[in-house]
């Protein structure tokens, strides 16, 4: 039966004969599992004839569900990461989702997932940044080393795309708006690294064993922001409101520094290599304001400005 609803959650149409011989079953044994799963919840339907098969259908109550190891590492990575207040209103929610997941996982996938809850960071920003795929099993090994104070080694991607071989000493998982940091000791370099998991590739723990240092202020997510923030940068962009300084503050959060000039209005700085985010700030705020540098920064607003009077016209 069980084999049965896994092939069935597929939600493809299966022929009675192709299904009954995929499962190595009599035509009678099928029927009489199908009247199980029915009984059980599940909205099972079937048509007859010489070309009758089965399909299981959406239903009015929510039956169990059957998933493999890397769809319930995915669940618990989406719960976790909305539990975390990536989405806002449902956290409390996500997390009540996210322990009866983690109570009905064998002992191995639970100690995997528990390992990626356990040794991750959030440290949401205000906005979010562009959409990185990473793997969630890549995750589980690099947040198990983490508890297991196992060393790591791992390809890695910069961001002049520079292809290295890294040896490091895992600290911490950081969930940073959409996109994952691991903080690390990194052997052969002598310092403390942020690597983006996304640039990670083949992480391999090695069986060594190493004790914890102590990171530069104690607090991973910090520590990544800080990171993020001194690296170097082509632009610095300077954009005057006129709108109180906690006004500007809701809506740019860490991305960028706000100062106020006047009670009634306040200056933005943003360190950054294109000037999307900051065109984008200055127009969601609503309301008026001036870019002080650099003038490249103004023409972008311009030209994006002309190509919406464009399509609206």
């Amino acid at each position: 039966m069980l084999r049965l609803l896994s092939l069935l959650q597929t939600h493809r149409y299966w022929p009675g004969g192709e299904l009954a011989e995929r499962l190595e079953v009599s035509a009678r044994t099928l029927r009489r599992d199908v009247d199980r799963l029915r009984e059980l919840g599940y909205p099972v339907d079937a048509s007859r004839g010489v070309a009758g098969g089965y399909q299981l259908q959406s239903g009015a109550a929510m039956p169990p569900l059957l998933l493999d190891d890397e769809e319930a590492v995915a669940i618990a990575v989406g719960l976790r990461t909305a539990a975390g207040g990536a989405v806002d209103g449902i956290e409390e929610t996500s997390m009540r989702a996210l322990t009866k997941v983690i109570q009905v996982m064998p002992p191995r996938l639970r100690r995997r997932v528990e390992a990626l809850r356990s040794f991750t960071v959030p440290a949401f920003w205000g906005g979010t940044s562009a959409n990185s795929s990473v793997d969630a099993m890549s995750l589980t090994v690099i947040a198990s080393s983490c508890r297991d104070d196992e060393r790591l080694r791992f390809g890695y991607t910069a961001h002049d795309g520079e292809e290295t071989k890294r040896h490091v000493e895992p600290h911490r998982l950081v969930s940073l708006g959409r996109r994952w940091y691991l903080v690390a000791w990194d052997v052969e370099r002598h310092d403390w690294r942020t690597f983006r998991a996304d640039r990670i590739a083949d992480p391999k723990p090695t069986g060594a064993r190493f004790r914890q240092r102590d990171l530069p202020g104690g607090d991973a997510g910090a520590f990544v922001r800080d990171r993020l923030n001194a690296r170097p940068t082509q632009y610095e962009a300077i954009v005057e409101f006129k709108a109180p300084a906690s006004t500007v503050r809701e809506h740019v959060a860490q991305w960028g520094t706000v100062e106020p000039v006047t009670d009634e209005t306040c200056r933005l700085t943003m360190r950054t290599d294109t000037f999307d985010w900051p065109a984008l700030i200055a127009g969601s705020i609503g309301v008026d304001f001036e870019v002080v540098q650099p003038p490249e920064l103004r023409d972008h607003i311009r030209s994006m400005g002309e190509l919406f009077l464009r399509h609206t016209a």
